[in-house]
């Protein structure tokens, strides 16, 4: 049983509470046997099994007068990243999708799109990454030209959660309004869209819905313009700013999961005539487990808690609460790894498939050498002042 006396630190309210115990409850049910042998169809599943448990709602919105609420979205993540990766993968990436929409979307984008993710009626996908761009999004080449009353996209996106799946792209593309970051645009374009192909399917260690996107002579309305021409760095960086507080979330969910099953390891396990929980050197890996979890939840709610609380932007928090978490749960999943001996590394086994789904978190939605960029920026900024 994980430890949940964190849900009565200050950062939540009852309402937080009780919805943490509706989902985990949820996820008890319905997520102990999902199938990975065909991410595909598993997504697409998971996606409506969400939506119809009402839990996608929570991921946009309901109207342009409503905020996200980013504890209720870490405390999802968390959640369903202790019993599924690939299910948290399908939650995160409804929100992340849709983010760009439900932030900054004009009336008539939300009511087409909104009700059709927050139901799992339709996937959504974030189409930012280039593969000669990474994280240094000012230097996106895919391009967006005006031609009458349609934009025309030409260029390629890579390492697209969902491509391949999604019925929605928003997709970031040079409009040139002016050098760098200034000259960028976020469009709506449709699954179904003849402009768009999928160029590669990219096979990663814990697998999930991922391709290279090609975008050639792609014919969009005006109308799927999101904001104004040369939005589009602060589109994509608003939303994750959001966002990028629960992958923390998912890396501590991923890390809870991996110290249970290490306590029940350790109780059960006999070595040298005692249980494995008795050694000294056993109980300390356990006692640097719970402390990178505490602290990592710390930070994880400290930043959702301060972007409810009405910060304008919370990155240098957010990118302390990514940062942390995901190191914290790469080392604890590897003491876990390591306390379970063999059986640790056999296919299959919930150590082992926290250990490569760990390890992507790392890496997307800005890479922890990035983190350490902009907390660095952060604290020279106010430093300076």
């Amino acid at each position: 049983m994980p430890d949940k006396s964190f849900l009565t630190w200050p950062f939540f309210t009852d309402a937080h509470r009780t919805y943490a115990a509706t989902i985990d409850g949820w996820a008890q049910d319905k997520l102990q046997a999902v199938d990975h042998h065909d991410v595909d169809t598993a997504c697409r599943k998971l996606v409506k099994a969400l939506g119809q448990g009402g839990f996608l709602k929570h991921t946009a919105p309901a109207t342009e007068h409503d905020k996200l609420d980013v504890r209720t979205l870490a405390l999802s993540r968390e959640t369903l990243g202790r019993y599924s990766g690939l299910a948290d993968f399908a939650f995160a990436m409804q929100g992340l999708g849709a983010g760009p929409i439900s932030l900054f979307g004009s009336a008539d984008q939300r009511a087409a799109w909104l009700p059709k993710t927050r139901a799992g009626e339709a996937i959504a996908a974030f189409a930012l990454s280039e593969a000669a761009s990474g994280s240094d999004v000012a230097n996106i080449t895919t391009s967006a030209k005006r031609d009458g009353d349609s934009y025309v996209i030409d260029g390629e996106k890579t390492w697209i959660s969902n491509g391949g799946i999604a019925d929605m792209y928003v997709v970031f593309a040079r409009t040139g309004e002016a050098p760098g970051a200034k000259g960028l645009s976020a469009f709506i374009v449709e699954g179904f869209n003849p402009g768009l192909s999928i160029a590669e399917r990219l096979e990663v260690i814990a697998p999930h819905p991922l391709a290279r996107i090609a975008f050639k002579d792609c014919r969009v309305p005006v109308s799927a313009l999101i904001g104004k021409p040369g939005d589009g760095f602060k589109i994509a960086m608003a939303t994750l700013d959001v966002f990028r507080t629960t992958v923390g979330a998912a890396a501590l969910g991923f890390a809870r999961r991996a110290l249970d099953e290490t306590v029940k390891r350790a109780g059960t396990r006999h070595l040298f005539g005692a249980p494995l929980g008795e050694l000294q050197m056993v109980q300390g890996h356990i006692a640097d487990m719970a402390l990178d979890i505490d602290a990592a939840a710390l930070l994880v709610y400290r930043a959702a808690w301060t972007k409810d609380m009405g910060a304008a932007r919370v990155s240098r928090e957010a990118a302390m609460a990514k940062l942390y978490a995901t190191e914290a749960a790469q080392r604890v999943i590897d003491a876990a790894v390591q306390i379970h001996g063999g059986d640790g590394v056999r296919s299959g086994h919930p150590v082992e498939t926290l250990y490569r789904e760990i390890r992507a978190l790392r890496i997307y939605e800005g890479a922890s050498d990035v983190q350490k960029i902009i907390i660095s920026r952060a604290v020279t900024t106010v430093a300076e002042r």
